[in-house]
C-alpha cells in the first residue's frame, strides 16, 4: 500500500504568533501536513528566539540565535519577516490571508485592527477564513484587555491551589507545573477547535473566528477537580503527590530512591498488597475499598510507606509489575530519552539545519497508520523563507523584494 499524504496536506495557515500557546497550535497543524507560513518581526522575530540560553550550537560548537525553547515549537514551519506596523507589510499579510485556510494570531484584542488584519476584515476579504485568536482572557468579559501569561494563569485558574505539597507540611506552597501547561492545553484546544472549524467549513463553505482564551482553558483542563468542587462545595487542596480520589496513588521511597505506585481499583489494591508482603491490609474492612481507603488513608499510608522503604525500587517496580501494579521510575529528561520504550517509539527526531547541520526535535505523539506525520524542515531561521513566499505565493519580483528589505535596515 502506497503511503497517503498527511491528514492536513494542501491546507494553508497564516501563522502570527509568538511565544508558545499560538506556536504549540500551528506547530500541531504543521506536523499535520500543513503549509505554514510564520510572520516575523524583522530582525527580532518570536520572542522566543532570544530565549536563552541554551541556544542551538552551530557544526563548530558555538551558539547559534536559535534559543531552545523557540526551536520546541516552530518545526516544520517556514519564517517570513515583515513589518505588519508599515502599510506595504500589512497589505502583503492581507494578500497571504486570502490565499490560506487558517489564521492564528495572539495579539492583544483588538490590535490587528489598525492594521486590517482582524477577523472582521479579513472576513471579507476572505469568508472560508479560519481565524483563531489566542489571547490572555478571551475577546469579551471585564479581562479581555488584560495581558495574560501562563504562571499567573496556572494561579488564577485553580492549578496551583492542587499543585504542591500539603500546607501542614514541609515544603507546603504553591506550585507551577514545571512546563507551560494553560499554554500547551490552549495551543491543543486551538488545534482542535480549528479543525473542528475546518470540517464545519466542508459543509458550509464558511470560515468562522474561534475565540481561545488562556483562563478558559486552565479552568477546562481541571477535569475531575472541578467536578470534585461541584458537587461536593468544597474546593480541592494541595496534596503533594498524593490523589485526590484514589489510595494509594502516589510517589513511596524506596531504600534506594523512589518511585510511583498508581492502584485504580480494589483488585489492584489486593494484588498490590500481596506483592509487597502485606495481604492482611487488603482484607482489613478500612482499606478494603477504595472510598474506604480515601477515608482512611491517614491510617494506610504510613503502614504501606514503612514497607515500601525496606526494599530497593527495582525490585518493587519488578514485583508490582509482574501482579499488574501500575507503577514506574521518576525519570529525568536523560532518563528518559535512554528509555527503550520511548526509544522504541522514535520519540526524538533530528531535522537538517543550516547553521547546525541537524538539530533534534520531540517528535509528535500522533502516529497515523496511513497518513503520517511529516517531519519536513526544521524550525526556520528569522525570516529564511521570505524571499521564497513572497515571490512563490505573491509574485513579487526580486527588486521588490529587495526594495522592501532596504526599507526594513
Amino acid at each position: 500500500m502506497s503511503q497517503r499524504p498527511a491528514p492536513l496536506t494542501g491546507i494553508r495557515v497564516l501563522d502570527l504568533t509568538r511565544v508558545l500557546a499560538g506556536p504549540w497550535c500551528t506547530q500541531n497543524l504543521a506536523d499535520l501536513g500543513a503549509e505554514v507560513i510564520k510572520i516575523e518581526r524583522p530582525g527580532s522575530g518570536d520572542d522566543t528566539r532570544a530565549w536563552g540560553p541554551p541556544y542551538l550550537k552551530d557544526e563548530a560548537g558555538h551558539d547559534t540565535t536559535e534559543a531552545a525553547y523557540y526551536l520546541s515549537a516552530n518545526r516544520n514551519k517556514m519564517s517570513v519577516a515583515l513589518d505588519i506596523a508599515s502599510p506595504r507589510g500589512a497589505e502583503l499579510v492581507r494578500e497571504l490571508a486570502l490565499q490560506s485556510d487558517i489564521l492564528v494570531e495572539n495579539f492583544k484584542v483588538g490590535g490587528l485592527s489598525k492594521y486590517g488584519l482582524d477577523y472582521e476584515s479579513l472576513k471579507e476579504l476572505n469568508p472560508r477564513l479560519i481565524y483563531c485568536s489566542i489571547t490572555g482572557f478571551g475577546q469579551t468579559g471585564p479581562y479581555a484587555s488584560r495581558p495574560g501569561y501562563d504562571f499567573m494563569i496556572q494561579g488564577m485558574g485553580g492549578l496551583m491551589s492542587i499543585t504542591g505539597e500539603r500546607d501542614d507540611l514541609p515544603g507546603g506552597g504553591p506550585q507551577k507545573a514545571g512546563v507551560a501547561v494553560a499554554d500547551l492545553m490552549t495551543g491543543m484546544y486551538s488545534t482542535v477547535g480549528i479543525l473542528a472549524a475546518l470540517h464545519e467549513r466542508a459543509r458550509s463553505g464558511l470560515g468562522q473566528h474561534i475565540d481561545m482564551a488562556l483562563l478558559d482553558c486552565q479552568v477546562a483542563m481541571m477535569a475531575n477537580q472541578n467536578l470534585n468542587f461541584m458537587t461536593s462545595g468544597v474546593a480541592p487542596r494541595r496534596a503533594g503527590n498524593a490523589h485526590q480520589n484514589l489510595v494509594p496513588y502516589q510517589v513511596f521511597a524506596a531504600s534506594d530512591g523512589h518511585l510511583i505506585v498508581a492502584v485504580g481499583n480494589d483488585s489492584q489494591f489486593r494484588n498490590y498488597c500481596g506483592a509487597i508482603g502485606l495481604p492482611e491490609l487488603s482484607a482489613d474492612p478500612r482499606f478494603a475499598t477504595n472510598p474506604q481507603r480515601v477515608k482512611n488513608r491517614e491510617e494506610l499510608v504510613p503502614l504501606l510507606a514503612e514497607r515500601m522503604a525496606t526494599g530497593e525500587r527495582d525490585h518493587w517496580l519488578a514485583a508490582l509489575e509482574g501482579v499488574g501494579v501500575p507503577a514506574g521510575p521518576i525519570n529525568t529528561l536523560d532518563q528518559v530519552y535512554e528509555d527503550p520504550h520511548v526509544l522504541a517509539r522514535n520519540m526524538k527526531r533530528e531535522l537538517p539545519h543550516p547553521a547546525a547541520g541537524t538539530v533534534p526535535v520531540a517528535a509528535s505523539p500522533l502516529k497515523f497508520s496511513g497518513s503520517p506525520v511529516e517531519y519536513r524542515r526544521a524550525p526556520p531561521m528569522l525570516g529564511e523563507h521570505t524571499e521564497q513566499v513572497l515571490s512563490e505565493k505573491l509574485g513579487l519580483s526580486a527588486e521588490e523584494i529587495q526594495a522592501l528589505a532596504q526599507s526594513r535596515s
